[in-house]
């Protein structure tokens, strides 16, 4: 019989992760942002966040880059709730300081606790180390057999896909993903290889690396035939709102003759895990619409010029 645990996940993808291998009511302790899927909601919220998450996007960076400033934290860890909570396995990330709590913050609070629980540190930047990810939390859970099934089922998603594209001989549509709008941010990391994977030619970054910011004219040289507004953090509805804040600025003049999607960036593009397989298939279907099912509408909009006043 497998041996249970108690599990603190300190990362929205990790808790998915935990999920899609079965292990969901395993899960002790979630953080403040993890929304997915509906069943870990009831799970206590451990971290809190300095971060006003509603305020517009230039808002948002000016915050981060002051509590930063400050060598302050980001995210604060709700200790006393987390000891009571008895974890013997914590899952934490190693990849980015803004988006999660700090690998050093949580193994000492892991040292302070008796017993003493197992970190586990995430840190992949592509795909393939996605699985890998996967692999390592599925062999820490004892679930090893359930990991390579999902694994292999998610390879089989992504072969459909290539097969499908290879078969038609489709056209790769030069594309640009912003994961942030003020500063620009390129979509970096597995981004990239999620946009070739799925027919298209990433023209902002390069897969593996961080993500960057890039000036509005790099934008405008690269010449995009699609342009994808998946800010990080953000679901469908700010996604499209914020496209629509950019479609009435001067500046953005040249998204009219663009093909315009907003992602829902939790979903599909930010974290890493089992959903960026969906995130692949939902950018082939805008890629090459006659080749897929339809979209989702719950996941990407297509965004338009919104018609002149009266």
């Amino acid at each position: 019989m497998t041996a249970r645990h108690r599990v603190l996940s300190l990362l929205p993808s990790a808790t998915e992760i935990v999920a899609a291998l079965g292990a969901g009511d395993q899960l002790v302790g979630i953080t403040h942002e993890c929304d997915y899927p509906a069943v870990v909601r009831s799970c206590e919220r451990v971290t809190e966040c300095a971060i006003d998450s509603l305020a517009a996007p230039v808002a948002i960076d000016a915050q981060v880059r002051e509590i930063t400033g400050h060598g302050l934290p980001l995210y604060t860890l709700r200790e006393t709730a987390i000891a009571a909570l008895r974890p013997d396995l914590i899952i934490t990330q190693a990849l980015c300081e803004v988006c999660a709590v700090m690998e050093t913050d949580v193994r000492a609070l892991a040292a302070r606790l008796t017993p003493e629980p197992r970190v586990l540190a995430l840190s992949a930047t592509s795909l393939d180390a996605v699985f890998a990810d996967i692999a390592l939390v599925g062999a820490a859970l004892q679930l090893g057999t359930n990991a390579e099934e999902l694994i292999a089922s998610f390879r089989g998603r992504l072969h459909a896909v290539h097969a499908t594209l290879n078969e038609a001989r489709a056209l790769r549509p030069r594309v640009a993903v912003i994961e942030w709008s003020d500063p620009i941010f390129a979509g970096g990391h597995w981004v990239p290889e999620m946009v070739h994977r799925a027919g298209g030619i990433d023209v902002l970054a390069k897969a593996g690396e961080h993500s960057q910011v890039v000036t509005l004219d790099s934008v405008i040289a690269a010449d995009p035939d699609v342009v994808l507004i998946a800010p990080c953090g953000f679901g469908l509805d700010r996604a499209v709102a914020e496209a629509q804040r950019l479609f009435a600025l001067p500046a953005w003049s040249f998204l009219r003759t663009r093909d315009v999607w907003a992602l829902d960036a939790n979903a599909l593009t930010s974290r890493p895990g089992p959903r960026l397989v969906d995130g692949i298939e939902v950018m082939a279907r805008i890629f090459n619409p006659s080749l897929f099912a339809p979209i989702n509408s719950s996941l990407a909009r297509a965004v338009r010029c919104p018609p002149p006043a009266p």
